[in-house]
């Protein structure tokens, strides 16, 4: 093929190896990614990619091999500002005596701000290029990520008690719906409903973000059995763990991204399998809280998708 009848396109990217990252479990051996207006147009070996791009940019990695972006799927990505506050602590110690105190006094649109682009330059750098966030002012968090060309699901935060976003569960949601409108039909940013924990959002509030997640078709991300405080104390105040009550409430559903689940029993995975709902899998978070330990094989061999996540560089 003569170079006048090559395809012109922005970038060439000649590699050793590029391992695609799907169910066949296969690398390919020197082949090529050709990019085109901000889009992955052709996978092929290098050989022929020579003979059919002539492109503006071409980069060889003759000792590398290229993945896809990774994806962190359950973030606090503002919180990075909170980095080494209050460690050695039990979850709960380390939210109300220490995380919670310092977000009132410290946390703003600038904090979110800074935080997140900080996060957002440590995940590049990491080679993630997706976040899915959950955090107070989303709107900052969208903007920021939009600015720097990051693909995110930035949460729409949901908590029975006031904060310096919102005081009340109807506040909240009328400014999570704002930032969605903000962002609908947006390449990279989407949203998604995020409820804090069952122990921090009451009945209603869950009823009518369910609704809506159904209405907007958007997901429900939310730390769920995260300790076994958690599911003890649920079960001596309402009488019932927290799984089985998002359950009577509608929340298991494919829409459903639930984080942590350290503490689950095996009819709770069945349920779980069978209404589709996903889980993030913390394991740095859940060793440095002691919160235990996610059953991974389990919820694999029942058929149910397991993403990881590092929740926040405090946590």
């Amino acid at each position: 093929m003569s170079s006048h009848s090559k395809a012109s396109i922005d970038t060439l990217l000649h590699a050793k190896w590029i391992v695609p990252v799907d169910n066949k479990h296969r690398y390919l051996e020197h082949h090529s990614i050709a990019i085109n207006e901000d889009k992955i147009i052709d996978i092929l070996p290098t050989s022929q990619a020579k003979k059919k791009y002539e492109a503006s940019v071409s980069r060889s990695y003759d000792k590398h091999a290229l993945i896809p972006g990774l994806i962190n799927s359950h973030t606090h990505a503002a919180m990075n500002l909170f980095r080494g506050l209050a460690d050695d602590l039990n979850l709960m110690d380390w939210l109300e005596n220490h995380i919670w105190p310092a977000e009132a006094k410290h946390v703003n649109e600038a904090f979110v701000h800074t935080g997140t682009e900080l996060a957002i330059a440590e995940m590049i750098r990491g080679g993630t290029t997706c976040f899915n966030d959950m955090y107070f002012f989303p709107d900052i968090t969208a903007r920021v990520a939009d600015d720097t060309g990051m693909r995110a699901s930035v949460g729409l935060i949901l908590i029975d008690f006031p904060t310096v976003w919102a005081n009340n569960s109807e506040e909240y949601i009328d400014k999570g719906l704002a930032v969605f409108d903000h962002y609908k039909g947006h390449e990279l940013i989407k949203t998604a409903f995020a409820p804090h924990a069952p122990y921090t959002v009451s009945d209603e509030p869950l009823k009518q973000i369910k609704t809506l997640a159904d209405e907007l078709e958007l997901n429900i991300h939310m730390h769920v059995h995260e300790t076994n405080f958690e599911v003890s104390e649920a079960v001596k105040n309402n009488g019932q763990r927290p799984l089985a009550r998002l359950n009577d409430l509608g929340l298991l559903s494919p829409s459903l991204q639930a984080v942590h689940m350290t503490q689950l029993q095996d009819e709770e995975i069945e349920l779980l399998a069978s209404c589709g709902s996903h889980v993030i899998h913390c394991p740095e978070s859940n060793m440095k809280l002691a919160s235990g330990i996610c059953p991974v094989h389990r919820l694999l061999s029942a058929g149910i998708n397991v993403a990881l996540g590092t929740d926040s560089s405090s946590s």
